[in-house]
């Protein structure tokens, strides 16, 4: 079994699924996904004056974002990353309440994201979200948003400080670039 933490605006984390879901099937694993709320940050704007510290600041963000674009690319995603960063806190809160497979939201909320650029904090969205998923929940929304509340705070216990992160056999790895790594952990057991 390997647990994946996610959150829908990550861009890390939606560029993870097909390599996750691919290393799954390969390996005939369970995905166990949950929900993990990351601060995004905005690529600041150039300014006339800039200190080093603000430029590298921003200089470093952008280019994130385009290094993200050309995975992207690789993955034949387009990808267009939001005017602002939303929060996603309802839809991760979601996440965290379905008792069912979760995938077939996983994918609508990272579209929903990533394509359509939706406020996944947005009641009416996530119902229409969970809808078009078939997705039901075992409570409502203000109680999926307090057991996020204490899931987070238990990942950041654990360990977990970022997206896409993998625990398997107690290990801890934050990033898709550890699949490698993770796959043969999964072969030698």
């Amino acid at each position: 079994m390997l647990t994946v933490y996610i959150d829908f605006k990550s861009a890390d984390a939606y560029l993870a699924m097909a390599p996750t879901l691919a290393l799954a099937r390969r390996r005939s694993i369970d995905l166990v996904w949950k929900p993990f709320r990351v601060i995004e940050r905005e690529v600041p704007p150039l300014r006339s004056k800039e200190t080093i510290g603000e430029s590298h600041r921003r200089v470093r963000a952008q280019s994130q974002r385009d290094l993200a674009i050309k995975y992207a690319a690789h993955q034949g995603i387009d990808l267009q990353f939001p005017a602002s960063i939303g929060s996603t806190d309802l839809a991760l809160a979601v996440l965290g309440a379905i008792e069912v497979d979760p995938l077939p939201y996983i994918r609508a909320a990272f579209e929903a994201y990533w394509v359509s650029h939706a406020d996944l904090d947005d009641p009416r969205i996530l119902s229409r979200l969970m809808t078009d998923s078939r997705t039901e929940l075992s409570c409502d929304f203000n109680t999926a948003r307090d057991r996020f509340d204490l899931a987070q705070t238990e990942a950041e216990e654990t360990g977990i400080v970022g997206v896409p992160a993998y625990l398997i056999q107690e290990q801890i790895f934050i990033g898709r670039q550890h699949l490698p790594w993770i796959e043969d952990l999964v072969c030698n057991t």
